[in-house]
């Protein structure tokens, strides 16, 4: 800990200027303490503030007694999350958990992190074209390949064409989303009529893109919409409001987030995917501790490894889950990631009815 505290004290003095601007923490330390800086995305994804950061810091605190966490979100600004991490590493960070706003310019961030001496654990998105220590994930072109097959399902042999809204060309997951929901799309002979990829994730430019493609394509065409996550979604689902739709066509999401499954329930979107996100925090706290402590992740969490154009980077895969009304209670509400009376406010007759309370289907 020692060196590379000598050596984040050695970086340039830019590093020293970020701190004021972009510091934002959980805690900051004494000395003797290990600091881990978990660097967040945005927080356009409800996930993010809701389950990863409260997970994460809690699962640090549970395994080492002597750790402090440094927690900073971007807001979908690359060069702020640049300037958070440089402060993380002024403050003295003796890890990193990097969850990037653009995959590609994130690779400055861990070459200034290796430069101290500092570890990099690559967190749900994958960093590109860099040495990461280690990468904690979901197999995210299953996510796709989840979402494709359900959406299929649900559409059937109605005719029609689909909308496809793909999710942040910064993103490599997106990406991974879109070659699985591709996999299958393709296969299936399926015609899509209007294919974007979102910016941001953001639910105000998903809606603007559905909305051109209920003008060129016509609102009756459009038989059911991929959208890469429940943020998009939403802005998928607003816009065909606002068109007039009724009944909407199937609607895929992603994250579970506690609007989607609310929607899922009154009939507005099909199905999300489930993704152990608060497994996800815990395992990357794990990661984060044991390269704090030995400077080595742990060989027992590795099940996976991916390329990222720079080699073989270690990873922990998690397995995504569908989710659809009739799955609620098995797969959110029985893993504790939303409860019964969250779900079900002011929506007790749709509850009733997917079983999840008393007096509807089993």
């Amino acid at each position: 800990m020692g060196r590379r505290r000598l050596l984040a004290a050695a970086l340039p003095a830019v590093l020293a200027l970020a701190l004021g601007a972009a510091a934002c923490g959980t805690a900051a330390g004494g000395s003797d303490e290990l600091q881990i800086a978990l660097l967040l995305p945005e927080n356009k994804t409800a996930r993010y503030e809701s389950h990863d950061r409260p997970a994460f810091v809690d699962r640090v605190q549970e395994v080492c007694a002597d750790c402090e966490t440094l927690v900073s979100n971007a807001d979908q600004d690359a060069a702020h999350q640049q300037a958070q991490a440089e402060a993380a590493l002024t403050n003295g960070a003796d890890v990193l958990v990097l969850d990037p706003v653009d995959s590609r310019s994130a690779a400055v961030i861990v070459r200034l992190a290796h430069a101290a001496g500092v570890p990099v654990v690559s967190y749900d998105r994958l960093v590109l074209d860099v040495p990461v220590d280690f990468h904690v994930t979901f197999d995210n072109e299953q996510v796709g390949v989840l979402q494709a097959e359900v959406l299929l399902a649900a559409v059937g042999d109605t005719g029609g064409e689909l909308v496809v809204l793909n999710g942040s060309p910064t993103d490599d997951n997106a990406a991974l989303f879109r070659r699985g929901a591709h996999s299958v799309l393709d296969t299936a002979g399926v015609t899509v009529g209007a294919e974007v990829d979102v910016p941001d994730w953001s639910p105000d430019q998903a809606q603007e893109a559905m909305d051109r493609a209920l003008t060129t394509l016509g609102r009756d065409r459009v038989a059911g919409v991929y959208a890469a996550n429940d943020g998009v979604a939403g802005g998928a689902i607003a816009a065909m409001k606002a068109a007039g739709l009724d009944p909407l066509p199937p609607v895929t999401g992603q994250d579970a987030e506690l609007a989607a499954i609310r929607r899922i329930l009154t009939g507005d979107q099909y199905m999300t995917v489930y993704k152990a996100v608060r497994t996800q925090a815990e395992m990357a706290a794990d990661v984060a501790v044991s390269l704090a402590r030995t400077g080595e992740p742990p060989d027992d969490l590795r099940n996976s490894w991916v390329d990222n154009g720079q080699g073989r980077i270690p990873a922990l895969m998690l397995e995504p889950v569908a989710v659809t009304r009739e799955t609620i209670a098995a797969t959110v509400v029985a893993d504790g990631f939303w409860s019964v009376d969250e779900i079900c406010e002011g929506l007790e007759q749709e509850c009733a009815v997917a079983g999840l309370t008393e007096g509807g289907a089993p």
